[in-house]
């Protein structure tokens, strides 16, 4: 193969795609790495840091592979990163937030197992490896790639448990990648956006997320905030709480965010009731923009790091450019 023939860094994590049937008969896990269908006239090297189910990745593998990635980047023209599709959006944030957006990188997965007729993983992933070395592909930062659709690491999210085009996201893909007789068609709806990025030296904060419902009289809060250094909590609506949940935010000296648990949609405090959006900003509660709470968790916890207070932090979350 020629020098001058692009280089791909494929990163396997595990997650369905990688898993089968157990011999045991103790269920799927993940066991062998899929291979890269397709792909020709491309210098391929793989990697594997861990091979876990994605509910076993924390935050700590998150920044192992972000570590990785920046690594790999000095030699290498794109990225593909394999991972479980249940915290495949947070990992995907996170790195969106640690990486500089000129690093060309794919994650993708699978909702079938290699043994299934269906196993979505080879399509997956030869869609993410012509994305992530498509030119138009650079200074996006971390996308997501499934069932052919491109997503924005910042909206992407998991909305099936089960159905092969598990992941959406308000306003929806930025683009989508076909095949054609002529070769894989990438086009893209979206421009990027410049964006800072955050690189704490560790992970040393720990953020919870709490979730409100109707009658909420504020069970767990306390002992949330008393092992945590800041709380997210997912709020109904635009952001609004019970109001026996107004005094206590007003107590709180440790940053208390407010997303919604709604599907979509930004935080926007404009209810002047107890408890409404306006009063739990102005007892200190912190709007997060359009983030859900497992992604604004990140970034709160990626800010508490970095030494960042309070009016820090909600200056990073009020100018909502991440």
């Amino acid at each position: 193969m020629p020098a001058s023939a692009p280089r791909l860094a494929l990163i396997h994590t595990g997650g369905t795609i990688a898993s089968r049937p157990s011999p045991d008969g103790r269920g799927l896990t993940p066991q062998t790495p899929p291979e890269l269908p397709g792909l020709e006239g491309v210098r391929v090297s793989e990697f594997q840091p861990f091979n876990l189910p994605s509910p076993h990745v924390t935050p700590a593998h998150m920044r192992q592979l972000a570590q990785l990635i920046g690594e790999l980047a000095a030699d290498h023209d794109a990225v593909v990163v394999t991972h479980g599709t249940d915290t495949l959006e947070e990992t995907a944030f996170f790195l969106h937030l640690c990486l500089p957006a000129a690093v060309p990188v794919v994650l993708t997965g699978s909702m079938r197992h290699a043994e299934e007729a269906s196993w979505d993983g080879p399509g997956n992933l030869l869609d993410a490896a012509q994305v992530a070395l498509c030119p138009d592909t650079a200074g996006r930062g971390p996308l997501v790639v499934f069932g052919g659709d491109i997503f924005d690491a910042r909206t992407v999210t998991k909305v099936h448990t089960s159905a092969v085009d598990a992941f959406g996201g308000y306003p929806g893909p930025i683009g989508r990648i076909d095949r054609t007789p002529a070769g894989p068609q990438v086009r893209y709806f979206a421009t990027p956006e410049p964006r800072p990025t955050f690189r704490p030296d560790t992970l040393d904060r720990r953020v919870e997320i709490l979730y409100a419902y109707a009658g909420w009289q504020g069970e767990g809060y306390a002992e949330a905030l008393s092992r945590a250094d800041g709380l997210v909590i997912a709020a109904l609506g635009t952001g609004n709480l019970p109001p026996e949940l107004l005094p206590l935010i007003e107590a709180s000296d440790k940053p208390v965010v407010l997303a919604t648990r709604t599907h979509a949609g930004p935080i926007l405090p404009v209810y002047g009731y107890a408890g409404g959006g306006a009063t739990l900003v102005a007892a200190g509660a912190i709007p997060a923009s359009f983030l859900n709470a497992h992604k604004a968790r990140l970034l709160l916890l990626l800010l508490l790091s970095l030494g960042l207070g309070r009016e820090d932090v909600r200056r990073v979350f009020a100018e909502g450019v991440f």
